[in-house]
């Protein structure tokens, strides 16, 4: 096997990001072969999928030597580390400011607007919702679950399976499954939803701002921010129909962005893969086509609408991922946990044989405030997973002074320097799909 094999569906939140990061790889001949990207159909996840990594959570990879990847952060750092000529993160020596603000996007967009983007989905698949969706949500899920039905059968394999794993029709009763189960466990409630509209209301405006001055969010080529920003906004925000639309509507650079980072071809949505020309003598004489000369802005440059962007996952999300942290940290150094046990696994809803811990006030659920209201929320093991990831990025970067300084803007932008310190005493540990705790 010469090309990593890619297990997705078009739907997924997270193969979207992964599909972008891997076809602009490709695209600037750092994967020599390519790669396919398969159709995870339910026997390839009962057969293959299942046993190589303990879960059925997409996307899933494996490299042409035969290491079997499960999680985006993990695809992109093994695809990086082998392919390290045309890096998708500025260097933490030469552009200190740019490479942490790229990981500091891709936490916000991984683990912050995955509530805002299931809502969206999910809401106007509801029963009586106008406008609705849910025939295309029907559709594509039943093309992933039935590939080889036909058309109207499809369909109807993914009607029945809404029914039957998520109880569609019955979303708003005491007792929901599925995504809206999920969405409740990730603290989105009555009381707080509109609050979390407005995040997404404000996330989006500013996005839409930066674009007006550059076509990806560090100038003019994508880097790890724009491909984790594909997640939400492919698959929910521009590919899902309703709120698709309403991107389209009012948020018109932005549905050009998605074109341009996904580069399916669209030259008028002046992707990295394209040249625009004049003509001079008779000859055509190319350029970039892109913002800023088609590259990462010169200087470590952090412009002021990214600045903005930034802003949120200071405001809205370090205050969760530090009391989640906080949290988790208890449980593994109390009585109820063995070092070196089971974790909770990434997840939209609660991991099985965790439900009592991350539900109904369990020792990994939290308080949280978004918009002046307190809520409850379950304690994703995962985003700790990431910011153990993120600590030698932060040390590297927050080696210099332009970075420090720079982390003065944001309120309590500082305590990301004591990631050692909020962890103490344990590391987490993926094995595949699952984590573990570990002595450290």
């Amino acid at each position: 096997m010469t090309k990593y094999k890619l297990f997705t569906v078009e739907h997924s939140y997270f193969s979207g990001k992964i599909k972008a990061y891997l076809r602009w790889k490709h695209y600037h001949g750092a994967l020599a072969d390519g790669y396919e990207n398969i159709l995870a159909a339910p026997e390839l996840l009962e057969k293959l999928i299942m046993p190589k990594s303990g879960v059925p959570s997409l996307p899933q990879m494996e490299a042409p030597d035969g290491t079997w990847i499960q999680d985006t952060s993990a695809i992109f750092d093994y695809v990086e580390a082998a392919h390290p000529d045309v890096p998708a993160v500025p260097s933490p020596s030469q552009a200190p400011r740019q490479c942490l603000a790229s990981y500091l996007i891709e936490l916000l967009a991984d683990e912050w607007l995955i509530v805002s983007a299931c809502r969206q989905r999910w809401h106007y698949s509801r029963a009586g919702v106008e406008p609705s969706h849910l025939a295309f949500n029907e559709q594509q899920w039943g093309a992933w679950l039935a590939p080889d039905a036909k058309g109207h059968e499809r369909r109807m394999a993914g009607a029945g399976f809404f029914e039957a794993s998520f109880a569609i029709s019955q979303a708003d009763s005491d007792t929901p499954k599925g995504p809206f189960e999920g969405l409740g466990q990730l603290g989105l409630t009555q009381a707080n939803e509109a609050a979390w509209l407005a995040s997404l209301e404000n996330i989006m405006q500013l996005l839409e701002s930066h674009l007006a001055q550059h076509d990806y969010l560090l100038g003019g080529q994508p880097s790890l921010g724009d491909f984790a920003l594909m997640g939400p906004f492919y698959a929910h925000f521009y590919r899902d129909a309703a709120p698709g639309f309403d991107l389209r509507q009012r948020f018109p650079l932005i549905a050009e962005w998605v074109e341009r980072t996904n580069n399916h071809d669209n030259v008028n949505a002046r992707s990295y893969a394209q040249s625009l020309y004049s003509v001079e003598d008779g000859d055509l004489v190319a350029r970039p086509a892109t913002s800023d000369g088609g590259a990462w802005l010169p200087n470590d440059t952090i412009p002021d609408t990214l600045q903005a962007l930034i802003g949120v996952f200071f405001d809205e999300m370090w205050p969760v991922l530090k009391t989640a942290t906080a949290h988790l940290s208890a449980f593994v150094h109390s009585d109820a946990h063995q070092m070196g046990d089971e974790l909770p696994r990434k997840s939209f809803t609660a991991s099985p044989g965790f439900e009592a811990l991350q539900t109904n006030g369990g020792a990994l659920t939290h308080d949280f405030t978004l918009g002046g209201i307190t809520a409850r929320r379950m304690v994703v093991v995962n985003q700790m997973w990431m910011l153990q990831r993120l600590r030698p990025i932060v040390a590297a970067c927050a080696a210099h002074a332009s970075v420090r300084q720079w982390l003065q803007s944001y309120a309590d932008a500082d305590s990301l320097l004591t990631l050692d310190e909020m962890m103490a005493g344990y590391e987490i540990e993926k094995r595949g799909g699952k984590l573990f705790s570990s002595a450290r």
